[in-house]
């Protein structure tokens, strides 16, 4: 995975990390398409297989956290700084280390969708509380992280990378359409959402994971891709583009892999 930090518009194509008898791949990019009124960019979540913490607990959807000045709803920013990038990377290893591998990666367009920049966050926020809520419903929890980007030809956008059980991915695509209806208060929009397992396999974390590994690093450093130069240094970081204004929180966690969630765990 990506170095830790030291101290203890839709398209749904994948490049995977190919093996030599599976034949899977990691995230490419795909040229860009053109639609009209606000285009969806097709190299988001297929191009890669979609901190401070969001506040909402994955297995307890309804609990949130208070913010601060850091994370008022107007402040606006245009990348990912080196503290955001070493929390992200941690809450990827420890979502592992607790049995809630991050499998997919989702893309919601919520410009597409049309709500305004500085709703977005809400947005994923009520997103992963009605996912959380669904999965526990199956008797599953889940844990999470995202990031959102703006930008004049794909709109204000948000990756997330999200543990969803294979037997239940069923159950999440047959929902999410419906819960982008509630939040958006509009009908679905085709290709506002584009929903992919990471390592282009369903469970692979299980049957092969050294392959899930290699594709879960490629996927984290495109959705890393809007890092500071400070981050990108710190941390390494090939992959680079501009992340965009986005207005509000730019990225978060479910709590069970958030910093607090790791400091308990710590030994």
């Amino acid at each position: 995975m990506l170095k830790a930090r030291p101290s203890a518009r839709h398209g749904c194509t994948l490049k995977l990390h190919r093996e030599e008898v599976s034949g899977e791949v990691s995230i490419t990019q795909l040229q860009p398409q053109s639609p009209e009124k606000l285009p969806i960019d097709r190299d988001g979540t297929a191009l890669a297989i979609s901190n401070s913490t969001l506040g909402v607990a994955a297995h307890s959807p309804h609990r949130t956290d208070r913010g601060g000045a850091r994370n008022r709803a107007d402040r606006e920013s245009r990348e990912l700084s080196a503290a955001h990038v070493g929390n992200l990377i941690d809450a990827a290893r420890h979502a592992d280390a607790i049995g809630l591998p991050l499998n997919r990666m989702i893309t919601i367009h919520w410009e597409a969708a049309g709500l305004l920049l500085e709703d977005m966050a809400k947005a994923t926020g009520r997103f992963t509380g009605l996912m959380a809520k669904a999965l526990q419903r199956h008797g599953s929890q889940t844990a999470w992280l995202w990031v959102h980007e703006g930008g004049e030809r794909e709109g204000g956008h948000c990756h997330m990378l999200a543990h969803v059980p294979a037997d239940l991915v069923p159950v999440v695509r047959k929902l999410q359409k419906g819960w982008l209806g509630r939040i958006t208060d509009s009908p679905y929009r085709k290709d506002v959402i584009c929903s992919k397992p990471i390592g282009g396999r369903l469970g692979i974390e299980a049957s092969n994971p050294d392959l899930y590994a290699a594709n879960l690093n490629t996927v984290l450093e495109y959705v890393l891709k809007g890092a500071s130069q400070e981050a990108t240094s710190h941390y390494g970081l090939t992959r680079l583009k501009a992340g965009g204004c986005v207005i509000g929180k730019r990225c978060g966690t479910s709590q069970n892999i958030g910093a607090k969630a790791r400091s308990i765990a710590r030994p």
